[in-house]
């Protein structure tokens, strides 16, 4: 698993003493600026003096980031957190840890493709599980996806709930 994850992507400056404003990647503005620290692509941590959510951005001031020409040359840059800095709830993964795992039935352990996109539809994820080029969309609700395991690689789908999606794989 990956130490760093992208954050958010620096979009423009705010004001005239360096702050920047962040479009977050991860569960919003808010997430983003609890962090007491962020790094950049070459993990180099950039402490963070303030932050805090506006509208659908984060604002952050960064130590030594001082004026708008400072915060200028940082616009473009993808911005990290050290998964260490955050404590999960039990059941709950990053998106990036989900990608890539292999979509197995419940029962049988017959694979039925990759976990190739994650959607957050707000009421539930949404799974994007491919094989040999086909896309299935699969919700992320007990019923359908009782198991989840990132040490195993493997996400369990119970297909008798969603009999018939992959049929036309055999």
């Amino acid at each position: 698993m990956k130490k760093f994850l992208e954050a958010g992507k620096i979009v423009g400056i705010h004001g005239l003493q360096g702050e920047v404003r962040i479009e977050p990647w991860c569960d919003g503005p808010e997430f983003l600026s609890r962090f007491k620290r962020l790094f950049d692509k070459n993990e180099n941590e950039m402490k963070v003096r303030r932050a805090r959510a506006h509208k659908n951005i984060t604002i952050v001031k960064f130590a030594g980031t001082d004026t708008p020409e400072q915060a200028q040359d940082m616009i473009g840059m993808i911005v990290y957190i050290d998964r260490a800095d955050v404590k999960l709830p039990e059941g709950v993964y990053f998106v990036q840890d989900i990608i890539g795992l292999e979509a197995v039935d419940v029962d049988t352990e017959e694979v039925y493709g990759k976990v190739t996109e994650v959607y957050q539809t707000g009421a539930n994820d949404v799974y994007q599980i491919t094989k040999d080029g086909k896309n299935h969309l699969i919700p992320k609700i007990p019923d359908v996806v009782p198991k989840v395991d990132i040490n195993e690689g493997k996400v369990y789908i119970n297909t008798k709930i969603i009999g018939g999606l992959f049929e036309d794989e055999n």
